[in-house]
């Protein structure tokens, strides 16, 4: 095998290519960048062997888990990276029977190489588990082992406390119902201090993703020509409300087990001051936005005249219909690592739990009108995926008013929120998905 801390640098390009393709690299308005390769470890030696690596691309930190073999393998084609030193190259995590290797050299609670898995109390995990990949996420990567447990990898991991795992730990200490039950922390302890690169946990496979329950509903409706939302079979307003619910008990737990703090005028302020500057930022890039320039500022002042006082505190912080899971016992919340956009210091922040309101809305704006993208405008269509998506965001706020207060109540905030998160959105979507821009730029229209 080529030396593992060579084995970046002798991918060289190939290796940035690659990494500035996938879904979970952050900086792809930048284009491709040099890697430089941090630690390095064998976890598994042999053909195929099984690398470690921590590397730099630009400025930012990822981890790769790389898979080596002497010839190529048919089964892992997609995944393949390049060839170094004449060895075959592929994202391991696709390698279900390699990762499953790693599992079980892990349970022993020893060091492999340098990694190390950290039981949380009382959690008994069962060895021989092949793993498979979740292949829908963005930001991380998930391997599921049988049906029992799920691991998410940080692809970017950051240094100090773990968000995800501190917001998980802190709801399940009160048996929060909503979120799924946390069984350990992968680290890395080669370093100074331990970094965490993922994290164990119970797996719900009766579970379905939000976004795919909601996004049936739609279909549903755009199928049929004279029935209204509240008449389709597959209505989703009854979802939606204890939807709402569960994320209001979820930020009381929040509150209750790690406190609020209330804010004051020159705080208020200064958040005020970033939506600007995020317009700003968004302007340069994406020049179509400038023509609700005038709205978008005049509903970010609008918030300096509040006079109520503010409470913040830990939210989720990137709350969408694709983290959240509809179980057969309710919804559960995953994922509470924060806006990936945003620096590790500025996720910490305590905010108001309007913005995960705000971000839920405009999740249910995407789901109404994501099949609609990319096509002519039909009248009918879009008012039907316009009524779909009234019903449902009043459905959640209702939901949510049930169980704590009621976000309509601060409309001028909510409304800056909403509309800060679309100013996100045209961002990504300019960078990422342009079929999708006139989404959040109509929902920004609709709005002023």
């Amino acid at each position: 095998m080529t030396q593992p801390e060579k084995l970046a640098e002798e991918l060289g390009e190939t290796l940035s290519h690659w990494i500035v393709g996938q879904r979970w690299y952050r900086s792809k308005a930048q284009g491709a960048a040099t890697v430089r390769t941090g630690h390095t470890s064998v976890l598994i030696d042999g053909d195929p062997g099984l690398v470690h690596a921590m590397v730099t691309v630009g400025d930012e930190p990822y981890q790769l888990f790389l898979a080596v073999r002497s010839e190529p393998d048919s089964h892992l084609e997609h995944s393949h990276i390049g060839t170094a030193g004449g060895l075959h190259v592929y994202d391991a995590p696709q390698d279900g029977d390699l990762m499953g290797r790693l599992y079980d050299e892990l349970l022993g609670g020893e060091s492999v190489a340098g990694l190390r898995l950290r039981r949380e109390p009382g959690a008994d995990l069962e060895p021989g588990l092949r793993a498979r990949l979740i292949g829908v996420e963005q930001s991380n990567t998930s391997l599921i082992f049988g049906n029992h447990y799920i691991l998410k990898l940080y692809r970017r991991p950051d240094p100090g406390p773990n968000r995800d795992v501190v917001l998980h730990r802190a709801l399940n200490s009160v048996y929060s119902p909503h979120i799924a039950t946390p069984l350990g922390v992968l680290v890395d302890e080669r370093g100074d201090e331990p970094v965490v690169l993922g994290f164990l946990q119970r797996f719900l496979p009766d579970a379905v993703e939000g976004w795919a329950t909601a996004t049936a509903s739609v279909r549903d409706l755009l199928a049929e020509g004279d029935l209204h939302a509240d008449e389709v079979g597959g209505d989703f307003a009854g979802e939606a409300a204890r939807l709402g619910a569960a994320v209001a008990e979820v930020h009381a737990a929040l509150a209750e087990t790690l406190g609020t703090t209330e804010v004051g005028a020159d705080d208020v302020l200064a958040e005020v001051a970033a939506m600007h500057a995020r317009l700003d930022t968004v302007l340069r890039e994406v020049p179509i936005l400038a023509a609700h320039e005038t709205t978008l500022r005049e509903a970010f002042d609008a918030v300096r005249d509040l006079r109520a006082p503010l409470l913040v505190q830990q939210v989720h912080g990137d709350l969408h219909l694709g983290q959240v899971l509809r179980t057969t016992s309710g919804w559960v919340i995953i994922d509470f690592e924060g806006e990936p956009a945003t620096t590790p210091a500025l996720r910490q922040e305590p905010r108001t739990p309007l913005r995960d309101v705000a971000a839920m809305l405009r999740s249910f704006d995407y789901a109404a009108f994501h099949l609609l993208a990319g096509e002519t405008a039909d009248r009918q269509l879009s008012a039907r995926a316009t009524e779909w998506s009234d019903r449902n965001r009043a459905a959640f706020c209702e939901g949510y008013a049930e169980a704590g207060t009621d976000p309509r109540e601060h409309q001028v905030l909510l409304r800056a929120l909403e509309l800060d998160k679309a100013v996100y959105e045209v961002r990504y979507e300019h960078h990422n998905r342009p079929d999708w821009l006139p989404i959040p730029l109509a929902a920004i229209n609709r709005r002023s």
